[in-house]
């Protein structure tokens, strides 16, 4: 039960902050009001969607339950009135999408090890919770995802990262809530610190170049 309430509120608040990053790059892109809120919502529910079709957890909690669908609808129409004073802070999408990264990178991995996956597997797949969101946001806007482009700092190894400490303190029997805490944090922190001294990793080069 303790397990479930912890899981509800990471996924409630990594809904809502993704969906603020979603919204934020619509009103960027002069959606109309309903085009934003699809955003937020497809931003906010990806992850979840596609880490609980593939741990069978079906219908997923984000279509079965009022709150995924209300907390992203909130940011989205948050966002679409106050953009102005969103945008004043410091490149406001990327931030909220790495609160949002780490947060459905624990969330999945908690999960997937709820449903006894192998703790490997279950870092893997909350990484996939973690860039979900943001693959199709940036698919909907028409655009190379930010996890794939050679510009990119860090962005799945963060998530990867957040997800294996995850995995680690399950192992050791560590107190859950506590450890959802500080694996967001490094993901986060990985992710923040990969943006300021731009750590990517190497790209494809083409012949000649």
């Amino acid at each position: 039960m303790q397990n479930a309430r912890v899981l509800l509120v990471i996924d409630l608040i990594g809904v809502f902050v993704f969906a603020l990053s979603g919204a934020t790059a619509a009103v960027r892109q002069r959606l109309d009001f309903f085009g934003v809120l699809v955003l937020s919502f497809a931003t906010a529910s990806a992850g979840g969607i596609l880490r609980d079709l593939l741990i069978g957890a079906v219908p997923p909690a984000t279509i079965q339950d009022w709150r995924y669908l209300a907390s992203a609808l909130l940011a989205g129409t948050v966002t679409f009135y106050w953009h102005r004073s969103i945008e004043r802070l410091h490149n406001p999408v990327r931030v909220f999408d790495a609160v949002g990264l780490g947060l459905f990178a624990v969330a999945g991995t908690q999960k997937a090890l709820a449903s006894g996956l192998h703790p490997v597997m279950a870092a893997v797949l909350g990484m996939l919770t973690g860039i979900g969101g943001g693959i199709v946001r940036d698919l909907l806007l028409a655009r190379v995802p930010l996890v794939f482009r050679p510009e990119t700092e860090l962005y799945a190894l963060a998530a990867l990262a957040g997800s294996l400490f995850v995995c680690v303190g399950h192992w050791l029997g560590w107190p859950e809530m506590p450890t959802a805490i500080a694996g967001a944090v490094l993901c986060f922190a990985l992710r923040i610190l990969a943006m300021w001294f731009d750590w990517r990793l190497p790209s494809a080069q083409r012949d000649g170049n």
